[in-house]
């Protein structure tokens, strides 16, 4: 029982320790990624973390026509937490907060938004893929990038 005990305090100890994740932790996710496949393209940029803010871009199209675009951006609010806003087609911004995140992977959320409400980032090497999908992961949409 003391051991058990002692197990959790410890444990409580180091969660309480770990610092709070700054977009600094993100910067893995800095460069120029596309995805093209069937004539169709997929870019997305990010710059790398200064000032505690990424900045990003995507646009998609196919051929030379563009057909979609949106500005991105990362930034802890004004509690600390880090947010994923995005305005697609230059639209007023929508928060997804940081919902988990490791060395090479990260999720943001808004449940309360209609569709997205999970957008997740995985990096391996040269390769990222993005997925949006509902809160219990359905309805899920992957691009797979390559790092240009």
């Amino acid at each position: 029982m003391m051991r058990t005990t002692l197990a959790a305090l410890v444990g409580l100890i180091l969660v309480a320790a770990a610092p709070a994740p700054a977009v600094d932790d993100l910067g893995w996710m800095a460069g120029r990624w596309v995805q093209e496949k069937d004539g169709r393209w997929t870019e997305e940029y990010w710059t790398i973390p200064r000032g505690g803010v990424m900045l990003g871009a995507s646009r998609s199209g196919r051929g030379e026509v563009l057909r979609e675009f949106e500005f991105l951006r990362l930034q802890a609010d004004a509690d600390g937490a880090i947010s994923y806003l995005a305005q697609p087609g230059g639209r007023p911004p929508v928060a997804f907060r940081l919902a988990q995140h490791d060395a090479m992977t990260a999720t943001f959320e808004n449940p309360a938004h209609d569709y997205p409400q999970r957008l997740r980032y995985v990096r391996k090497g040269d390769i990222m893929t993005a997925t949006i999908s509902m809160i219990d992961g359905s309805k899920p949409m992957s691009w797979t990038y390559r790092r240009r």
